[in-house]
């Protein structure tokens, strides 16, 4: 049975992030992830066999916070507009942390679709859980009827698009401001919210 050590396993996640994101996933090699972590390669393949080890620690370790956060909060007794705000609230604090999840997501999806769901579905994400509580406010008359499963993917598409489409919005939108970028993407969770709620409040 390996004997791993926390602190090293965290310094090769954190060095696997650094390396997926300047290189992509594809363009990334385990020596270089080594090299970054400051470690062997012998060391690293301990740890991890191989890169898809690394991804699946890593997009796990992304959402292990995050999955039961969206169900603590759509359950809570908050008015369901304060949990679309939190709700948006926490993804995008997600991405902010991992700003490589968006990369992951999409070549998981052109590559193998079904590990995305499957890492998904282990850590507890409950789709079913959140379209009842969307059918529950448009019965009670707070929102108009709308179909849980646009809704939930407009919600998604407005977080991720501007972590995934960042070379394009940073470079063409903000001419390589990273700092206006930033600034963007914190005001992103105030403008999703409110975008969302204003399109599906009962008038």
């Amino acid at each position: 049975m390996k004997v791993l050590d926390k602190n090293t396993e965290k310094k090769i996640l954190d060095a696997a992030k650094t390396v997926f994101i300047k290189k992509g996933f594809d363009g990334a090699r385990m020596q270089e992830i080594a090299d970054e972590a400051i470690i062997n390669k012998a060391l690293l393949h301990y740890y991890f066999r191989n890169k898809d080890k690394l991804f699946d620690a890593i997009f796990s370790d992304a959402f292990v916070k995050f999955i039961p956060k969206i169900g603590e909060t759509m359950l809570s007794q908050k008015h369901f507009f304060d949990k679309i705000k939190l709700l948006v609230e926490s993804y995008i604090d997600m991405l902010t942390r991992n700003p490589h999840i968006p990369i992951f997501i999409l070549h998981e999806i052109n590559r193998n679709p079904q590990r995305i769901i499957q890492i998904l579905s282990k850590g507890g994400a409950n789709p079913e859980m959140i379209f009842k509580v969307i059918n529950t406010e448009i019965k009670k008359g707070t929102i108009i009827p709308v179909k849980p499963q646009h809704l939930i993917v407009n919600i998604i598409a407005l977080c991720i698009f501007p972590y995934a489409g960042r070379p394009v919005i940073q470079g063409f939108i903000f001419k390589n401001n990273n700092k206006t970028y930033q600034k963007f993407l914190k005001e992103r969770k105030t403008e999703v919210s409110n975008f969302i709620i204003n399109a599906i409040k009962k008038k």
